[in-house]
């Protein structure tokens, strides 16, 4: 069996999606797009059990994928969603020296991974999530 498009392409589609939130957000560079989905995946990624977080990660294209498991700390308490600034404020603190997300982080990341997701799928495993999952990736 040939290697999936997925894993072949998977570069180039991580990037188009950094682009994606890059303009979203209105940012000046991929890199700075790259800290701000990392935040905004870190601070999703504590609302949910472990399960639950595995069938997140499963709708995710590959790079995505990775940086959502990346760095887990899974005996780390799992957190309520809470309102989108103080969210918004957790997704700032990771690595704050350097990071330049703005206050429409968490949307923006939303609307840009949207863009790179099935969309019908990820909206069913969402509703399935704690209160505050489908809020928290409302575009």
């Amino acid at each position: 069996m040939p290697v999936p498009a997925e894993y072949e392409r998977a570069s180039d589609q991580f990037y188009k999606y950094l682009m994606d939130a890059r303009d979203a957000a209105g940012l000046s560079s991929t890199h700075t797009a790259y800290t701000m989905t990392q935040g905004v995946m870190q601070a999703f990624r504590r609302r949910l059990s472990f399960n639950q977080a595995i069938a997140f990660a499963n709708l995710l294209p590959i790079c995505l994928r990775a940086l959502f498991v990346s760095d887990w700390n899974t005996d780390e308490p799992i957190k309520s969603f809470q309102d989108r600034v103080t969210m918004t404020k957790e997704v700032q603190a990771l690595r704050s020296e350097h990071n330049f997300s703005p206050e429409t982080a968490i949307r923006d990341v939303a609307q840009a991974l949207r863009r790179h997701i099935d969309e019908a799928a990820f909206d069913r495993l969402l509703a399935g999530f704690p209160d505050g999952a489908v809020e928290f990736w409302r575009t």
